[in-house]
């Protein structure tokens, strides 16, 4: 507690010479005017992370200067928050300076070059990892892991050895100032990147791993044992490196070992953490911008799948996403033929949408399959006869799959690259997940390009299946051999029998691949659409069809190969932007993520305090709800300055709501009492219209059945029940542009924050909302419905249980006025909808009853503010 005083006295006192407690005479004036400063910080401090993430959509080029600078302004004005809010409550919130402290000390060692894992643990099983772990445990791992967790799919029993054990092993053998001064020198171009490779892998390799990480590395695949019931189980040990199939896909750079017995957990741990450092590895970090500080592996091990089927699963076509398609490669055995390119695959193409017709079903001749040996290890061996061609996946199997797809999708948000098997029992098992990256389709081609196939002497036309769509010129080199990768042209097209994952080391020099054998699912293809190389695979015969040296161009959309240059084709590449993630993104891209995400949603929670703030947004939360309560005790049960605006609102609806105007917000008080027609707030009328649309406030009594209301009891006092100075008044703080709205209303807590104004780029709107009388399972229908017509109205969503949190930012006023419509109709419309929610179809009976409303009410709304304001 003295450093924390000290502190206060040495940076914020010297700044703000004023006292730092509240006498009981102060006046309501100073204490809003503090509360007007610190609304004007946060919403700077909101200017300033909308800004950054301006920075991260891939319009701007920015440097280290500008995130240092950034972040600076950031903490100041956090800080200053925090003074304030104890100024205002008379230091009731100390512990707000060693959040600061904490997460700010995060941010520095963030600027000088360190990675940050949020957790400390060697071992992390699946089921206690997600996707905000990714940091601590790789994207491989925390994606598999909430699949299984969230979704309720099934994936391998496993667990995660982490980024902290990785760096715990290079410590204890002193590997990072060896590792970082053969980087330099190879950095330096002193030495060649296979040397530097070599003595890095031998360094590691030789390295002992630290018994407290054996054993528990040990103990922890002996527990995966004893919970599948295997006496003699098999392990798949999977890279999870930091970036790893997130920002960048690193597909195929790193090792993957597949059934590895008990005893030999250890080495092959080793081994993969030394993947980190094989030649294309490296090279395709030094391509990437990827610093030595984020070479960083996380590694997955999962108890072994003995899978009959394996494949991969595009959730859209990556080629052809206007067809609204999916694309599923699969065949016999363990998967990694398939996504090495080194296989023959079977293909089905399905609607993305429900039913998923099948539209195309291409099952080729499938001689062999990987399996895992006996003792140890995997082999190709001859699929039997019978199976070779027949389909691998069955048509109940390939519907399954397609519905797990478009799941996955659906939760990630994004489109997804899927890889699966199936198991003994003819389960589906989800071995991995992630980001899909599609090409952005061009404006359509000039109708002069149609006609080149005439006017130019073609190689081949209408062969294989465009990986990544493009136009490539240059010559032809061919690839048999790693001499062939290491003495590749600048500028050549890549031809090569198997689409091997081996190719991406030469994708800096490579402006094009042509293969006679490969999938557009597979590693290079991922790799190639990331980098935007344009790649035709599965031609059959390209490699005896071009010659070495000769010029061609490729142009992988029509799936035809030129002999020499066309030039119009030519130009037509050359007119596309690429757009490549830097260090700096990256890094100011890990910085927000202890800026911007908000963990502290519920206030009535026994989390929400400082000590449980992790990011600057949860310190801002926690200081503004804090502000708000200031404001309402201080104001409605003490005496008020008779000069300040403020009132309750004299309404027709029992809305008991206090307002307190910050700066043009209302016209005037009849004592003591606000009418709408005073409100100038251009927020807080949109909000007041929405609620009053005819039947949206339905003060009928609505039927609720005993056990419902019982259970509400037992979680939650109502504010109707309370005490008003345990509960707080229902509050609205305006001005003519601003509105943050807290009402309690029965068992339901809404907040809704926004900012309006003519500059789009300062708009944001905040809504949060739970509680309810009735059921868990009732209350959650309500806040699915929330979430249905807040996401059509381009609001991001999160909920847990009954709560819902929905934000909005950079929309036009206009856009921005139609939002807050909606939400004063939705608080109205959902005040006591719980009790109605009695199945599911009533979420779809709400949902197109309430878009209704607002189409037939759309443009309509000036003119009922211009009514209220009369």
């Amino acid at each position: 507690m003295r450093k924390i005083l000290d502190w206060i006295k040495q940076n914020l006192l010297r700044r703000h010479p004023e006292t730092a407690r509240l006498s009981a005479t102060d006046s309501f004036r100073t204490l809003f005017a503090n509360f007007q400063e610190l609304i004007d910080l946060n919403n700077r401090i909101l200017h300033h992370v909308a800004e950054a993430n301006d920075k991260l959509s891939g319009d701007y080029i920015f440097d280290s200067n500008y995130i240092e600078t950034t972040c600076s302004k950031i903490s100041a004005m956090v800080k200053d928050l925090i003074y304030l809010i104890n100024k205002m409550t008379q230091q009731q919130y100390p512990g707000l300076y060693d959040a600061f402290e904490r997460i700010e000390g995060d941010i520095q060692a963030m600027l000088e070059g360190k990675i940050i894992a949020p957790r400390p643990d060697f071992i992390l099983p699946y089921p206690m990892i997600d996707r905000d772990l990714m940091d601590a445990v790789g994207g491989k791992n925390a994606h598999i892991a909430e699949i299984g967790n969230v979704l309720g799919l099934k994936i391998p029993l496993g667990f995660a050895i982490s980024i902290t054990a990785y760096q715990y092993f290079l410590d204890y053998n002193k590997l990072q100032p060896q590792i970082a001064a053969i980087t330099d020198s190879w950095h330096r171009g002193e030495i060649q990147v296979d040397e530097a490779s070599q003595t890095i892998r031998r360094l590691i390799l030789s390295a002992a791993i630290p018994p407290k990480l054996e054993q528990r590395m040990i103990f922890a695949a002996r527990h995966i044992a004893n919970l599948s019931g295997e006496s003699s189980p098999r392990f798949a040990v999977r890279s999870s490196a930091y970036g790893e199939d997130s920002s960048s896909s690193f597909a195929g750079q790193y090792l993957s070992r597949l059934n590895v017995a008990l005893d030999e957990l250890v080495s092959n741990y080793r081994d993969v953490v030394a993947s980190a450092y094989t030649i294309r590895a490296m090279e395709y970090r030094q391509q990437k911008d990827f610093r030595e500080n984020e070479v960083l592996m996380s590694v997955a091990c999962q108890l072994m799948i003995p899978a009959k089927a394996s494949g991969i699963i595009y959730s859209i076509d990556p080629v052809h996403p206007e067809k609204e398609t999916l694309v599923i490669n699969s065949s016999w055995g363990l998967g990694e033929p398939v996504v090495s390119g080194q296989t023959a695959t079977d293909t089905f193409v399905l609607d993305r949408r429900s039913p998923h017709v099948e539209r195309e079903l291409n099952v080729v001749r499938k001689d062999l399959n990987l399996v895992a040996c006996g003792e140890q290890g995997t082999n190709l061996e001859p699929v039997p006869q019978y199976y070779r061609t027949r389909p691998s996946l069955t048509a109940d199997q390939r519907h399954r799959l397609a519905e797990i797809a478009m799941q996955l999708e659906k939760y990630f948000k994004t489109p997804q690259d899927i890889e699966f098997a199936i198991d003994h029992k003819d389960e589906i098992v989800i071995l991995q997940a992630r980001p899909l990256r599609l090409k952005r389709k061009n404006a359509p081609r000039a109708s002069e390009l149609a006609d080149l196939p005439e006017r130019y002497p073609v190689i081949f036309r209408d062969r294989g299946v465009a990986a990544m769509e493009g136009v490539a010129v240059g010559p032809v080199h061919f690839i048999r051999t790693d001499s062939d990768l290491d003495n590749f042209p600048d500028g050549a097209i890549g031809v090569a029998r198997y689409a091997s994952p081996m190719l991406a080391r030469v994708i800096p020099r490579a402006v094009g691949f042509i293969t006679d054998v490969g999938a557009a699912t597979g590693h290079l293809a991922t790799v190639a659409r990331e980098f935007r190389i344009p790649a035709l695979f599965n031609t059959d015969e390209a490699t005896s069809l071009l010659h070495e040296g000769e010029e061609i161009t490729l142009d992988t959309e029509e799936r035809v190969v030129y002999r020499g240059t066309v030039r119009e084709l030519e130009l037509f590449a050359l007119c596309e932007e690429h757009i490549e993630e830097t260090y700096e993104y990256r890094l100011l891209r890990r910085i927000l993520k202890k800026i911007e995400p908000l963990n502290l949603l519920d206030p009535n929670a026994e989390t929400f305090k400082p000590q449980y703030c992790q990011t600057y947004h949860d310190i801002t939360r926690f200081i503004h709800e804090k502000a708000v309560a200031t404001l309402i005790d201080r104001n409605y049960y003490h005496s008020h300055d008779p000069d300040t605006v403020a009132g309750r609102l004299k309404w027709d609806f029992p809305l008991d709501l206090i307002l307190i105007d910050i700066g043009g917000g209302i016209s005037g008080t009849e004592d003591h009492f606000v009418l709408p027609e005073q409100i100038i707030s251009d927020p807080m009328q949109a909000l007041l219209t929405g609620m009053s649309f005819p039947g949206a406030w339905d003060m009928t009594p609505a039927p609720v059945d005993m056990g419902s209301f019982m259970s509400s009891l037992t979680r939650t006092f109502s504010a109707e029940l309370s005490n008003p100075q345990e509960v707080g008044q229902n509050l609205a703080v305006v001005s003519a542009e601003y509105v943050n709205l807290s009402l309690r209303l029965g068992y339901h807590f809404t907040i809704i924050d926004a900012y309006v104004t003519e500059n789009i780029k300062n708009n944001h709107a905040y809504f949060r909302f739970s509680g309810g009388v009735t059921d868990t399972v009732r209350r959650k229908r309500r806040t699915r419905l929330l979430d249905r017509v807040l996401t059509h109205y381009d609001f991001v969503t999160q909920h847990q249980g009954d709560m819902l949190v929905a934000r909005l930012k950079r929309l036009d006023k206009k856009g921005m006025i139609k939002r807050l419509y909606l939400l004063g109709l939705l608080v109205g419309f959902t005040r006591q909808l719980d009790v109605r929610m009695v199945d599911d179809q009533k979420i779809d009976f709400y949902y197109r009853k309430i878009l209704s409303i607002m189409e037939e009410n759309d443009g309509q709304q000036q003119d009922q503010y211009t009514d209220f304001r009369r």
